[in-house]
């Protein structure tokens, strides 16, 4: 039996078949984003372990990791830093290559975004196969960061992320998971 916040976030995320290619099902949180209620209570559930935890930075993965990212570390008083792809960024960089299904990419932040030691969450809001997130954490790392956590609103389980950031022992916080892809 599902709780209250499974059937309240399931039910604010609209899916939407075959999307970005045949016999994938996009989990598009923009409708969560836009209903008042869902969002506060996906911020709040991700915001509550953490209270007084004394986190100094909220690292969101562009860009949906952007809004979640912000309202968390709102909540947390705690600075945010925007991990973005490559050339976004006005000032000096740190970057990292990762693999994507289709080829390579590579993110950045600012090398001046996190103070070695610092306690830092890193967010986004979905972790699927992981990679994205798995060099996220690692470009922190690089950086000095203490992760406490990876937290995002959904898991897709069959696809393996969450398993390559526990590798990394990185803790990772899910609200709501979806089977398949």
């Amino acid at each position: 039996m599902k709780s209250d916040l499974d059937e309240m976030l399931t039910s604010s995320i609209r899916n939407i078949p075959d999307y970005p290619k045949p016999g994938v099902m996009f989990r598009d949180i923009t409708t969560l984003l836009g209903d008042a209620r869902a969002f506060r209570r996906a911020i709040d559930e991700l915001v509550h372990p953490y209270a007084g935890s004394k986190i100094e930075k909220i690292a969101g993965i562009e860009a949906r990791g952007f809004i979640l990212g912000g309202a968390i570390a709102h909540q947390l008083s705690a600075g945010f830093v925007p991990i973005r792809k490559k050339g976004k960024l006005p000032h000096d960089t740190v970057r990292i290559a990762y693999s994507l299904e289709y080829g390579l990419d590579e993110m950045e932040m600012h090398k001046d975004a996190v103070v070695p030691g610092e306690k830092v969450i890193l967010v986004d809001d979905l972790i699927a196969t992981g990679g994205t997130a798995e060099a996220a954490a690692k470009l922190l790392r690089q950086m000095g960061a203490e992760i406490v956590a990876a937290c995002f609103v959904i898991d897709l389980p069959d696809l393996g992320g969450r398993r390559k950031l526990e590798a990394l022992d990185v803790p990772v916080r899910t609200l709501i998971s979806f089977e398949g892809h």
